[in-house]
């Protein structure tokens, strides 16, 4: 399998660019669009509006983040399903473990080498509306350092491989997933939305490339499945 250089290229120079558009001149229009959508969602968060808060605090609860894997995990067997691969289950196991590598790497390598942080909107603002003030239920609303979205990210990488490996369908339903398992997060405060979609999205567009437009992900995949090949697995 060659290098697809220009498309390895093109979403490389995006992401560079989201970065950036994010540090000249100084974040200002990122800084806007985080602080108007921030408020947007904040000034519904009221005791009045008991039904909404509730709603929004069960989609930030671990609760939630266990139905994001699972809905993930739906789509990854949906993939294998319709994959006319005579060995489909090995190979499938296989591409799974790779991603489970590449978002192991990535996340260490982001830890090691990100070292700017800020506070989430909630504890930015000292008046912001906090739904831990207003609900019983157990919720996340903010983080001492909620830079960059690693929620966002790991959907991210999902949604990248589902793109390089699964049916167009199933691949389009993990794009829009991810737009729908990361906004309780930017709605609840807990993110800003620069967060996901400048920090999470830039890492992921410098990052994935380098494996899934290259043969990284295939030959650790192919290695992985002839690793398996003497298992007992159904076809």
């Amino acid at each position: 399998m060659n290098i697809q250089w220009k498309r390895l290229l093109g979403l490389n120079v995006t992401g560079l660019l989201l970065l950036l558009s994010w540090a000249l001149p100084h974040g200002l229009p990122w800084t806007d669009l985080d602080d108007r959508i921030f408020w947007a969602f904040n000034q519904w968060i009221t005791p009045e509006n008991g039904l909404w808060d509730d709603l929004l605090a069960l989609l930030n609860t671990r609760f939630f983040d266990a139905a994001s894997f699972g809905v993930m995990g739906v789509l990854f067997t949906i993939a294998m399903r319709r994959d006319p691969h005579p060995d489909r289950l090995r190979r499938w196991f296989s591409i799974g473990v790779t991603m489970l590598l590449t978002a192991g790497v990535i996340a260490i390598v982001t830890n090691k080498a990100i070292t700017y942080g800020h506070p989430s909107p909630t504890r930015f603002f000292a008046h912001a509306a906090r739904l831990t003030d207003i609900v019983s239920i157990p919720t996340k609303d903010s983080a001492s350092n909620s830079f960059p979205g690693d929620h966002g990210l790991m959907l991210m990488i999902f949604a990248g491989f589902m793109l390089r490996f699964a049916d167009r369908r199933t691949a389009a339903w993990s794009g829009a997933f991810v737009l729908l398992l990361s906004a309780p997060r930017i709605m609840v405060g807990a993110h800003w939305f620069s967060d996901v979609y400048m920090g999470a999205l830039s890492i992921a567009l410098l990052a994935l490339p380098w494996v899934l437009c290259t043969p990284v992900a295939s030959k650790v995949t192919a290695l992985i499945q002839r690793g398996l090949s003497r298992l007992p697995l159904a076809r």
